[in-house]
């Protein structure tokens, strides 16, 4: 599989992860991860942070153990800016603000995570970028780093991440929902969806590493911006 890197130093590499790719193997070891295929060329890789399975976009890895444990810290400590973007369901009330809402395990579901004021301190800030008939597309800074964060938060306040299938109705998005007279191809037997993966894209890290201010981006991908182009095409 090819890898997108979009830096790399003695010290760490960054990495724009496609979605559908595990970041690290899970428990069950069956299913090739970003991590295996940056081992297999690397060497010694070191985990910093994740992203799910189905967000794309940028990830850090450590390529020493000094350097895991310097960067590892930067997380903890809250001193790596973390920025993503997304689009989620419907138009929101409130153009910028910040999700104060403590996250948990949900007690009935291994897999899922729920807002609870018995949960751990999850931060997050918002600002829409464009509003849609149906649809907004929002930045996002996180200053935790909770499973499933901007994903919980966004449930919490009715505008879940599109094409989310754990906390949202994981529809994909049709064509024939934003554009008016929609027809189907007569040679297609049912309707191709422009977006069935989540969209989420983790989008920027900005941080000090030793002694040297950093900026990574990773672009936003083909399948997120057909999907925006669509939606600027038939906002009316």
């Amino acid at each position: 599989m090819h890898l997108d890197i979009i830096f790399e130093n003695e010290a760490l590499i960054a990495i724009n992860k496609p979605s559908g790719l595990l970041s690290i193997p899970d428990r069950m070891g069956q299913e090739i991860s970003l991590k295996d295929l940056l081992r297999q060329r690397f060497g010694d890789i070191y985990t910093v942070h994740r992203l799910d399975r189905d967000t794309s976009g940028i990830i850090v890895f450590a390529k020493t153990e000094e350097s895991h444990k310097e960067l590892s810290a930067l997380f903890e400590g809250r001193e790596m800016e973390k920025f993503y973007l997304g689009l989620v369901y419907g138009n929101m009330m409130t153009p910028a603000g910040t999700i104060d809402a403590p996250i948990m395990e949900h007690p009935g579901k291994t897999t899922k995570m729920m807002t609870h004021a018995k949960g751990k301190v999850s931060i997050t800030d918002y600002e829409v970028l464009e509003s849609f008939r149906s649809f907004s597309w929002v930045q996002f800074q996180i200053h935790t780093g909770r499973t499933h964060q901007i994903r919980v938060h966004m449930h919490h306040i009715g505008h879940s991440i599109v094409c989310d299938e754990l906390y949202g109705d994981g529809k994909p998005v049709l064509l024939s929902a934003l554009k008016r007279n929609f027809k189907l191809a007569k040679a297609a037997d049912e309707e191709r969806p422009i977006l069935n993966r989540l969209a989420l894209h983790s989008h920027r890290l900005q941080f000090n590493f030793d002694g040297q201010d950093f900026l990574l981006e990773a672009e936003v991908p083909k399948d997120l911006r057909a999907v925006l182009q669509q939606l600027r095409k038939w906002k009316g």
